[in-house]
């Protein structure tokens, strides 16, 4: 994957300023590895691009009175990277390739001479027929059809790959602004010659542009990264199995704390266990490889303020928040909130709650149903407020307005 980033995308974190690769010139990249039901690795990844544009500025550059220019130059950029059909045959009578009597991605490319002639050429060309017509060729299976319902719902695969699924061109709709990528061949899925020519195995290379597929596409990411590898009945299935085998070992004479240590033990210890781990997936752990691959550094962003923050002023039925404040009565509210262990002390008069938290005193001030300043004081009486996320987004300096979450 390194070598990939490196020499192909172009971009080298050492360098300030980085070259241009099969892409363009890259700006960014994120990429996360996960394992196929086969236990077959492979990777997600976003790729940014100097220059690139986000869906609304290209709908708007389309529907501008001088917007003839732009799109053109973008439609022969989608077109000289993406390509969506089998690449010709150069030489139909001849093998001259071990790609055409071994399976493709087992064997190396044909050697490319520094000056290449025309048989080199036709050479590469008539290998990467047979990379692609192997790696990129879509066969349905049962797993396109798996959600259908039957009768009398359409059969259609999920992947939207058919034969009848043909666009010959690339265009822009005037009135939508959306973009309509090239098909010349609906059971292939779209790739980058000079990248599948390098890495030798299956990829989809989509490009999000403006209108209805932009959205669908970002809705895809979106959904995909945040689902979970353990099915939530297998969670649930597990947490009732590790609370029954604990039941019988717990000793009523245990304190409180400890009781809940091993509720928690055992329940992280059964989560884990229904985890399905592929062989590919340990060796990678075990030799470090890592499981994602990111050309900047991030900090994690609490979402559970934020959520709270929203829902005081639009409500949802389904909130958490909603349905917690709906069980919860005045007079134990005060008495909620996450920095409080079970040795929290009372409220006084004037709305300060406090608590022994690891040697440190903690004072927080309601100030609201769910606004909680908290001010931390060590066992050497240095007085500190521990930073909120929420507060530091909404009183960010005005140079930082164009940041949103």
């Amino acid at each position: 994957m390194n070598a990939f980033i490196n020499s192909i995308l172009g971009y080298k974190p050492s360098q300030t300023d980085n070259g241009s690769g099969i892409l363009g010139h890259v700006s960014g990249y994120y990429g996360c590895v996960e394992a196929q039901g086969r236990g077959t690795l492979h990777c997600h990844m976003l790729i940014w691009v100097v220059g690139g544009l986000n869906p609304d500025e290209i709908k708007q550059c389309v529907q501008c009175d001088d917007g003839v220019a732009f799109r053109e130059r973008l439609i022969a950029f989608l077109d000289d990277t993406i390509s969506s059909s089998i690449i010709p045959d150069p030489i139909p009578d001849q093998s001259g390739v071990q790609s055409a009597q071994f399976h493709p991605c087992s064997v190396r490319g044909p050697y490319i001479p520094t000056v290449p002639d025309i048989e080199s050429e036709k050479v590469v060309q008539k290998d990467r027929h047979f990379l692609s017509k192997c790696c990129q060729t879509h066969k349905h299976t049962a797993t396109c059809y798996k959600y259908w319902r039957g009768p009398p719902d359409p059969r259609t695969c999920r992947f939207e790959l058919d034969v009848t699924n043909v666009n010959g061109t690339t265009f822009f709709d005037e009135d939508t602004g959306e973009l309509h990528l090239r098909k010349l061949d609906g059971l292939v899925n779209d790739f980058n010659e000079t990248i599948l020519a390098a890495v030798r195995c299956n990829m989809d290379l989509k490009f999000i542009g403006s209108g209805a597929s932009a959205k669908a596409v970002m809705y895809y990411i979106t959904d995909y990264i945040t689902k979970s590898q353990l099915k939530a009945h297998v969670a649930y299935a597990a947490l009732e199995l590790a609370v029954k085998r604990l039941e019988p070992s717990i000793d009523d004479n245990d304190p409180l704390t400890v009781k809940a240590k091993r509720l928690l033990q055992r329940c992280a210890y059964a989560m884990i266990n229904q985890q399905e781990l592929s062989a590919q997936q340990v060796a990678s752990y075990l030799l470090d490889f890592g499981d994602h691959f990111t050309s900047h550094s991030y900090n994690n962003l609490y979402w559970t303020s934020f959520e709270s923050y929203v829902n005081d002023f639009e409500p949802l039925a389904d909130s958490p928040f909603t349905q917690r404040e709906r069980s919860t009565t005045p007079d134990d509210e005060n008495l909620s909130g996450d920095s409080f262990n079970d040795t929290t002390l009372p409220a006084s008069s004037d709305g300060v709650v406090q608590a022994e938290v690891n040697g440190a005193a903690t004072i927080s001030q309601f100030s609201g149903a769910n606004e909680e300043i908290t001010v931390k004081i060590s066992s050497d009486q240095v007085v500190s407020v521990v930073p909120s996320q929420l507060e530091d987004y909404l009183c960010r300096n005005s140079k930082l307005e164009m940041l949103c979450v």
